[in-house]
């Protein structure tokens, strides 16, 4: 994929505002960027993550009901740690500051619970076209800057909804949305939404994983330019 920003964008949904954004901005100590109005009742709190984006994606009206998705875990690199710090949102999704380095973030990495570890490997190698981290065993992919990582879990569902509480997608920024859309699909990859344009502000598409985990491909203006 030619990336229009060298790491990934992480999207959870929430009713619980407040006590969300307390934890994140104060907890955590991620700046807040912008609201952005979605519409249906959605409200995106946008914060910096070490050069990546927090979507925290507020609902006016009660969620649907929805298994959690394969994503699990975000990690992010934390200068001056000795070890891992776990911790939780008020929604219980789990977030642990690392020292830099730990399993190849120097960033941010997003982990999941697959269902079978081999379909995956091929998806974020061939479908998507991504380099792994070596040392990782062929369990760990890269993004640009941001490590995609995965464990096998019994417990991971086959088709995972998009809207539901918790981690619910990443988003990787690229350069032309109907290319690589199309490139991913005919690679092997599963669509989840056509592409489409938001107004001014970006085209995007959403292709699935093995899991059904939900990847949103998008051409922004602010990064690429004009959306033609």
């Amino acid at each position: 994929m030619e990336l229009a920003k060298p790491r990934i964008d992480v999207g959870l949904f929430t009713t619980n505002l407040e006590p969300m954004l307390d934890f994140w901005q104060n907890e955590v100590g991620l700046p807040f960027d912008h609201l952005l109005p979605l519409g249906g009742g959605l409200q995106q709190h946008r914060h910096d993550l070490l050069g990546s984006v927090l979507k925290i994606n507020h609902a006016r009206n009660a969620l649907p009901i929805a298994a959690p998705s394969g994503y699990r875990e975000l990690l992010i690199a934390r200068e001056g740690l000795r070890a891992p710090r776990r911790l939780a949102d008020p929604d219980g999704n789990k977030v642990t500051l690392v020292p830099p380095g730990t399993h190849g973030v120097e960033r941010i990495g997003i982990r999941l619970g697959v269902r079978d570890v081999n379909a995956h490997r091929r998806f974020y190698a061939v479908a998507l076209g991504l380099p792994d981290v070596p040392e990782q065993g062929g369990l760990s992919f890269l993004c640009g800057d941001s490590v995609i990582l995965f464990d096998e879990a019994k417990d991971a569902i086959a088709d995972a909804a998009f809207e539901g509480p918790g981690w619910r997608y990443i988003t990787i920024q690229i350069r032309n949305a109907d290319k690589e859309h199309a490139a991913i699909l005919a690679r092997g990859g599963a669509e989840g939404r056509a592409p489409q344009t938001l107004g001014k502000v970006a085209r995007i598409s959403f292709v699935r994983d093995p899991d059904g985990n939900w990847i949103e491909l998008s051409q922004r203006a602010s990064l690429v330019g004009a959306l033609d």
